[in-house]
């Protein structure tokens, strides 16, 4: 067989070739052209028919309206690599529905966030979930905002008598009986004071939800007894954290858990406050003037210095910051437990080594988290090392 290729039949092919890829560059130079006139998806603002919102529920809501951007950005997507697909319905049953079957779920949810703390906003969920063609392009005029306007403080929560008629409950302040708080239990009892108001709006809102349900002892039953339990917890947690590095305060925890109810609404005359005075310091973190008379408890230093916590890592940084806490007593406990245990190495070997691991771990998750959406915080691991006050 002859291998060879004439002069002739060389140029043939490279010839070919030649046109082959100027027809590719003229393709290519038609799509991008026609990528210009590619029609974008235009989707009713929502963040405007939200109302006010409760603190509570700002940071969900946030995500969801930047989520209700993200998803109008792939359905742009979607219509540009997808030109020339499907018949006459393909945008509207391949990108133009689902979009709108997401955006029903995305909105379905901040209403029911909002609803967890305030009355929940009344939506034409449809009308807001449907999007139409700009056909010459452009997209929406704006994007949502992720910024909402914050509810005011009176009348806006659950717990402000939002249905006239409907009673609702009339709890002791808890504040004013705990006395001077150390500093390093102040946020902790900021936490579960917070949590007492909570608690209180979530039932005045089941107050308002379940009118006409059960009998003569529902609410007492479903509402008013299980507020007191959560109430005994709160209040236990809060005098245990003052307890850490102080006085235990003693309280008389059934009657300040004991809730009644205001027969016409209106709820506390004032919430329980977010701050409450600081005790004397002395003795250092976790210890100094302890209960447990000789054994000595770890000495930890505060994390200080975080800097500006984005809202969507806010839980998670609280969460991690109340595991410090805990890691803490866990700590205490262990060194009480283990009175005589082991030698001279023994709390040093056994225990503050591993609570050290654990906080720095602990630390690392919430310098993670804060990185995730705003500078990392670097550093934070010389926090980990505790001492022991002897």
């Amino acid at each position: 067989m002859n291998r060879s290729r004439t002069p002739a039949r060389r140029w043939q092919i490279a010839g070919v070739g030649a046109v082959a890829v100027a027809l590719v560059g003229v393709g290519l130079g038609v799509a991008s052209a026609d990528e210009s006139t590619v029609p974008t998806v235009n989707c009713p603002a929502v963040a405007g028919s939200l109302g006010a919102v409760p603190a509570q529920a700002q940071a969900e809501i946030q995500r969801n309206l930047a989520l209700l951007n993200t998803q109008i950005a792939e359905a742009n997507k979607r219509l540009i690599t997808s030109q020339g697909e499907g018949g006459k319905n393909f945008i509207q049953n391949a990108i133009l529905g689902p979009l709108k079957d997401k955006r029903v779920a995305t909105i379905n949810r901040m209403a029911t966030a909002i609803g967890r703390n305030a009355a929940k906003p009344q939506l034409d969920v449809q009308t807001l979930a449907t999007c139409s063609l700009n056909a010459n392009g452009g997209g929406a005029a704006a994007t949502e905002p992720t910024e909402v306007p914050a509810a005011g403080g009176a009348g806006s929560g659950a717990d402000g008598g939002a249905a006239a008629g409907a009673p609702t409950v009339n709890c002791p302040a808890v504040a004013g009986e705990l006395g001077a708080v150390p500093a390093q239990a102040q946020a902790e009892i900021q936490r579960n004071l917070a949590l007492l108001n909570t608690q209180i709006a979530e039932a005045n809102k089941r107050l308002i939800t379940s009118q006409g349900e059960g009998g003569k002892n529902f609410i007492q039953n479903a509402i008013l007894g299980p507020l007191k339990d959560k109430r005994v917890a709160t209040i236990n947690r809060m005098a245990t954290a003052i307890g850490r590095n102080a006085a235990k305060p003693v309280l008389n925890v059934n009657a300040l858990a004991t809730c009644s109810l205001n027969q016409n609404g209106g709820g506390n005359a004032a919430p329980e406050p977010a701050t409450v005075p600081a005790g004397n310091n002395a003795g250092g973190n976790n210890g100094g003037g302890n209960n447990a008379g000789s054994v000595p408890t770890v000495n930890c230093p505060d994390v200080t210095g975080l800097p500006a916590i984005p809202a969507q890592a806010a839980a998670e940084v609280t969460r991690n910051l109340e595991l410090l806490d805990t890691q803490i007593a866990e700590a205490n406990a262990r060194i009480a437990s283990s009175v005589g245990q082991g030698g001279p190495a023994f709390i040093q070997n056994a225990i503050l080594g591993p609570l050290a691991d654990k906080r720095v771990a602990t630390l690392n998750r919430i310098e993670t988290a804060i990185g995730r959406n705003a500078p990392k915080p670097e550093g934070l691991e010389k926090f980990g090392t505790c001492s022991l006050n002897e």
